[in-house]
Parts: C-alpha cells; structure tokens; sequence
C-alpha cells in the first residue's frame, strides 16, 4: 500500500510563495509589453492621464514657489500612485493568475513603446513627404521643443533624440523597475516620470516646485538610462557597408537613403562611452550617444524650449551626418528592438530576485 510522502510543516505554504512571486511578476511584464506592442495606448480612461489630472488638482491647491511645497507634491503624487498597487500586489502574492494580471495591465498602462515608435515614423514620413507644417502639428507628442522654429532636418533631429529619450523613459525604466519591484515599482516609477514632465522644469513658476519631482525621476532613470544604452548596443543594427541601402527608408514610392558606412554595434559602445557625459542631462545622454552611434548619425546642438535657447554639445562622431527623415524610421525600428530586450531583461531580474529573496528566507528559517 502506497503512502504518502510526508510534508514538512509550512513547506506547501512556501513553494506556493515562490511560485505566487516568480512566475507571475516575469510573465505579467512580458504579458503588459505584449498588450503595449500590439495595441498601444488605452484609447479611453488611460490611467497616466487620470493620474496627470489628479495632480494637476494637486498643484493648483498647494503650489509654493519655495522646494517644501515641491516635496509635499511628490510625495503625494507617489502615495497616490503606488499604494493601491502595493495593497492589490500583497493582497495576491498567492494567487498567481491575479497577480500576473495585475503585473500586466498596470505594465500595459505605463508603457508607451508603441505610441513612441509610431509618432517617431509619422513625423519622418511627413517630413520625406514635405509636408512640414503636418509634422510640426506633430511633433509636440513626442518633443517638447518649439516645433515653429525646426525645419526638416530640425525636426528629424528633435524626433531622433526624443524617441531615444523616451525608449529609456518610457520603456526600459518601466520593465526595468518592474523587475526589481514588481507592480509597485512599475506604477512607482510612472509616477514620478509623469510628475517631472508636469513641473520638472527650470521655469520661473517650477524652478523650485519642480525641483523634487525632476531630483526623483533622475534617481528613478539612472538604472534603465544605462541598461537602455547596454541594450541598444546590443540590438543595434549591423554596420551597412559604404553604398548599401539601409533598408528602412522614407515611406514607398520615395528614393532611398543610402548609408554611409557607420553606425553598428561597435559604434553604439564607442559614441556612448565617449560622448554620454557631454549631454547636461545625466540620463539622457547615455542613450542618447548610444542611439546617435547605433545609427550612424550626428545629433545635438541648438534647441529652443518655448523662447528659452539652448546650445548643446553634439553626440556622434564629427564625420557623421545629421539625422534625415529615414532615420526617424530606423531609430523607431531601434526603439522597438530595445523594448523587446528591456520586457526579457525585466523577467529575468524578477525571476532572479525572487530566487535570491526565497534563498535568503530559507537560510534564515534554517538558522
């Protein structure tokens, strides 16, 4: 007669934890970074601007020009964005089904890979087509420059660098905090990304209220800036040869653009290890460099943010042209590569921190 093997007392209890904490947080952000890529952006209700509407509520009842009222506002909106999730999060750390639903749709939400990649393509095809007022229309969905003073090459350039930006911002940080923090960490960082590009500016009216929200998204971004720069490396486009066409160009029935022999694997390590440090962001410019090296081309330089005139130093090599039309294509395409790495990335770094943290608790319960 057959008998069954004996459970040692809370064993059940704690494979079913490990199981309620791996599997569910890696394969909700794979799951959220699938929704993201085939369907984009919630059409209604989308949580970030829900969010965005509840702090500009915030802002208009506390605002202070002095840094005090800056951090009450951060906090808030913090509180605000993260709890709930936090409560939902443990609430189901033993029902995996829940909580992988939980990862994804929250993962879903904070996304913006596809929108990102999609505005960078209209804005180039407009611009290869001519039409420049319809891509100055544009552009403020993905640049926060002045879009009336940029003509083609201004604004393939200005889309060119946002869309880097934004693919660390907007992609990589998510799926990266994700996987240290799981849903928490991913509507955290949402938050406080959503909050910098609110009030982090240096204007008159934010220079002090902003500076808590701009201080924390920077602290936020330094991981997923420098992963996102490893990972456009690392999905980079070949090197096209001298006289070969790149293969992503302006849209059909337009001439294509053909390469000049840069860009590459190679040259995306080289620009960003050399050039990062030049931009006065200290995020943006490692994938910025990175991106500028993977395609081959020359960015940096003035800007104008609503009559405010910057004057940037270039990141590229000196040689490289600056960017045209169809290199908003192959950064979207790039931007799109990067994304499917970071959503492998975050799995890994959940399923390797579940391990560590159910190794550690073992290790204590044995002693």
């Amino acid at each position: 007669m057959a008998h069954a093997t004996p459970t040692r007392p809370g064993h059940a209890g704690r494979q079913a934890d490990r199981v309620g904490a791996r599997v569910p947080v890696a394969a909700g952000l794979l799951l959220g970074w699938a929704a993201d890529r085939a369907l984009g952006d919630p059409r209604r209700g989308h949580p970030v601007a829900l969010f965005g509407r509840t702090m500009g509520a915030v802002e208009a009842r506390i605002w202070r020009d002095d840094r005090a009222a800056g951090v009450v506002y951060a906090t808030v909106g913090a509180t605000l964005a993260t709890v709930p999730v936090v409560v939902l999060d443990r609430r189901w750390r033993r029902r995996p089904v829940a909580r992988a639903a939980l990862t994804a749709t929250v993962t879903w939400a904070a996304l913006g890979g596809r929108s990102l990649a999609g505005a960078g393509r209209e804005i180039g095809d407009l611009v290869a087509a001519g039409d420049l007022e319809g891509a100055r229309a544009l552009a403020p969905t993905l640049v926060g420059r002045d879009p009336a003073t940029l003509d083609g090459d201004g604004l393939a350039r200005a889309g060119l660098e946002s869309v880097a930006e934004n693919t660390s911002d907007a992609v990589v940080a998510p799926l990266v905090w994700g996987g240290l923090l799981g849903a928490p960490g991913v509507a955290l960082h949402r938050a406080l990304n959503t909050m910098d590009a609110m009030v982090g500016y240096r204007s008159e009216r934010y220079a002090r209220f902003g500076w808590a929200s701009a201080r924390a998204d920077d602290v936020a971004g330094w991981p997923a800036a420098r992963i996102a720069a490893l990972l456009t490396v690392a999905v980079a486009p070949r090197r096209v040869p001298e006289g070969a066409d790149v293969g992503i160009g302006p849209p059909a029935g337009a001439p294509g653009r053909h390469a000049s022999g840069r860009g590459g694997p190679a040259a995306a390590w080289r620009v960003w290890r050399r050039d990062h440090a030049r931009h006065p962001s200290p995020n943006a410019g490692h994938v910025e460099s990175a991106f500028a090296g993977a395609l081959g081309v020359r960015i940096g330089g003035r800007n104008v943010y609503g009559g405010r005139v910057e004057e940037r130093p270039t990141l590229g090599d000196d040689d490289a042209p600056g960017p045209r039309p169809d290199d908003l294509r192959r950064a979207a395409a790039l931007s799109l590569r990067v994304g499917a790495a970071a959503a492998l990335t975050g799995a890994m770094l959940a399923a390797a921190r579940h391990h560590e943290v159910s190794r550690f608790r073992r290790k204590r319960q044995s002693t």
